[in-house]
């Protein structure tokens, strides 16, 4: 086997969610249909977004941003994947493995940083509204999505330094469809120990810190809108936080049994990664677009434009 420097593996072998010749044609069509739903849903709202002057809200700049972090977290994963399903020779080069990993870090921190800052702004506007806008200044909101995205990338450098700082000698072959730190540590030639609680501490940080701000969130929320005289107000209230509450369990209950749980086997971890970094970033753009009325009057707003500009014949 190949030599590099201190890892002693030049490449490592991703075995994949089943060595069936059938089923991985079925898996490539299944993945091809998500991925091409979550590059067209991400796109489409952040041209919404964009085009329309009623969706440039702090509201909608974070939607944005998590769009735009959606459509990366699959890119990173899914073409790899699926090209993969259709060869005999699994391979993935050490440093293409270590950019996978840190680029995955990035992309899945960011999301959980900015569900957390979409909470507090929830927040905001339905506890404290009179000085909503006085808080959520253009200025705070660049600040805070800037602070989401710097986040991601201190926790990518942190678990990605102390899982590629072990040694990989011997077994290359990783029980799962993309490099992902767990995984990785299973084919690890030392003791992973202090790895491992150091990703269990940027665990605690990204996720279960964020998740208790959220919990908070929405506890106020509640208890404002239990307090709301009116029915319209109560039912307004609970439309614009029920896709993010949707899109929250989702998204964080999946990745924490991934990573702050003791491992199942090694087939359900791999159906769990499959539900966070496939299917999830998929159902956030439909998610947000079924449920919320703004979005879709932008649709429609966008769609008469085009008939408008339309030549007729």
């Amino acid at each position: 086997m190949n030599q590099t420097n201190h890892t002693g593996v030049a490449e490592f072998l991703l075995l994949g969610l089943s060595d069936d010749p059938q089923t991985q044609v079925l898996l490539f069509l299944l993945f091809l249909g998500v991925y091409l739903a979550t590059v067209l849903g991400s796109l489409l709202l952040i041209y919404l977004v964009l085009s329309d002057s009623q969706l440039h809200t702090p509201m909608y700049f974070f939607l944005c941003n998590l769009s735009v972090a959606d459509f990366c977290f699959s890119t990173n994963i899914v073409p790899q994947a699926m090209i993969h399903m259709l060869t005999r020779r699994k391979v993935i080069s050490f440093m293409g493995c270590a950019a996978q990993l840190f680029l995955f870090l990035i992309f899945g921190a960011t999301q959980c940083a900015l569900l957390a800052v979409m909470s507090y702004d929830r927040y905001l506007a339905i506890c404290d509204p009179m000085h909503y806008s006085l808080i959520m200044t253009r200025r705070m909101c660049g600040f805070l999505a800037l602070g989401c995205w710097v986040s991601g990338i201190v926790i990518s450098l942190v678990d990605t330094t102390f899982t590629l700082r072990l040694p990989f000698q011997g077994d290359n072959r990783i029980a799962h469809f993309f490099c992902e730190a767990p995984a990785l540590l299973t084919v690890a030639s030392a003791d992973t120990h202090n790895s491992q609680m150091v990703i269990f501490l940027m665990g605690v940080i990204i996720l279960l810190a964020p998740m208790s701000l959220i919990l908070a969130s929405y506890c106020s929320i509640i208890v404002t809108v239990v307090k709301m005289k009116t029915t319209s107000g109560r039912l307004k209230a609970f439309s614009t936080c029920g896709s993010h509450l949707l899109v929250v369990i989702l998204f964080y209950g999946t990745a924490i049994i991934s990573y702050m749980t003791p491992k199942s086997s090694k087939e359900q971890v791999k159906l769990i990664s499959v539900f966070y970094a496939v299917i999830n970033p998929m159902l956030n753009p439909l998610i947000y677009s079924l449920r919320n009325k703004d979005v879709k009057k932008a649709f429609k707003n966008v769609t008469n434009r085009m008939k408008t500009c339309t030549p007729r014949s």
